[in-house]
């Protein structure tokens, strides 16, 4: 249940419920009308049994509807407000991973492209992608359409036969913006079509690391609790060779793989400690499991804002402290992750958390 100071008077409980029973307005008040009742208290249960709304449509509308009021603090044209005032709520909730500009963008394409809720959910995750990049690639600009022009390109520079080819090629200049990218793919297809006249050698199968977090950081394994100040010796600091961060192992070196977080770039001698998790000094969960902790062994000064590694009766331990422990300090807990999960069901019934 959501709790809030945003408090209703039943009168105003009861003219909401009855307006979203007569389902009075567009979705966009019914979002907001939901919302309102959440905030104040209100059961999502309760509410879909006294306006049938069911719990996954008060999460869209309401989602959407936040949108949508992004679309409204951008100065959105009058038309296109209108435009998702129909039933599209579905389309614009595709958007809510977007920021408020981009949002408008998306709107602005999707309301020219005609997309369906599939064709939004495409352009949001190629206009998310491309904000992660620090720079587009070659022929691309930051605009919308070239972004889902870019993914359909790359896709299509994947496939073998001229059909499928042809198929993403068309796509791609659907949406291409700049002419540098309606270039890019136009000259995809004749290479498509030249190749199946003449037999020419295949493409090298070259491939670029386009994000930081696809590089692996290669971390030694000081051993698993529980663990005493002599399985701390000897761990080693690994060097990463540029630039494609080739580590020199010695034998006998047990190491794990994680991502290139920047948490762990910036620690000067990280390695990694098995546990459970009553190991923890905070409760994770009902249940034990093993989680992959990374500690940076440099670190030996204490703050208050941080979890350390200390050794209390010759047994290394993970606590938090509000003031200088008396135990030596032997590093600063970096990050604990857990193994992964293949699907996480609980994610599925959960609302999306708006920024806005």
């Amino acid at each position: 249940m959501i709790t809030n100071n945003h408090t209703l008077t039943p009168e105003e409980k009861e003219t909401i419920i009855i307006s979203l029973l007569h389902k009075k307005g567009c979705w966009v008040d019914w979002g907001k009308g939901c919302h309102k009742l959440q905030l104040s208290g209100v059961e999502k249960q309760e509410i879909f049994e006294k306006t049938g709304l069911q719990t996954s449509q008060q999460n869209l509308v309401v989602v959407a509807s936040q949108v949508y009021d992004s679309l409204v603090k951008c100065e959105a044209p009058q038309e296109l407000l209108t435009y998702y005032q129909g039933p599209r709520s579905d389309v614009l909730y595709e958007f809510r991973v977007l920021n408020h500009e981009e949002r408008l963008a998306a709107a602005l394409l999707a309301k020219e492209k005609q997309l369906d809720v599939d064709g939004a959910s495409f352009l949001a995750k190629a206009m998310k992608h491309f904000s992660h990049l620090s720079q587009p690639p070659t022929g691309f600009t930051i605009h919308p359409g070239d972004a889902v022009a870019y993914q359909h390109w790359k896709s299509a520079r994947q496939k073998k036969t001229l059909a499928d080819k042809a198929r993403l090629i068309s796509e791609g200049l659907k949406f291409a913006h700049s002419p540098s990218a309606r270039q890019l793919i136009e000259q995809l297809l004749t290479e498509a079509v030249d190749s199946t006249a003449t037999q020419n050698a295949p493409l090298l199968p070259i491939y670029r690391l386009e994000s930081d977090e696809e590089l692996p950081c290669i971390l030694p394994v000081a051993g698993t609790f529980p663990l005493t100040l002599e399985d701390l010796d000897h761990i080693p600091l690994f060097e990463l060779i540029d630039p494609f961060g080739v580590t020199k192992i010695a034998q006998n070196t047990q190491v794990v793989s994680i991502p290139s977080w920047q948490v762990i770039l910036k620690a000067q001698h990280p390695a990694v400690i098995f546990c459970r998790s009553e190991d923890l000094p905070k409760a994770t969960s009902t249940k034990s499991e093993e989680f992959l902790v990374v500690v940076d062994l440099a670190v030996k000064e204490w703050n208050i804002n941080h979890y350390f590694m200390v050794s209390e009766d010759d047994r290394i331990k993970f606590n938090w402290f509000d003031r200088t422990p008396s135990s030596p300090i032997l590093g600063q807990l970096l990050l604990i992750l857990r193994p992964k999960k293949i699907l996480d069901e609980g994610n599925l019934t959960e609302p999306w958390q708006m920024d806005d």
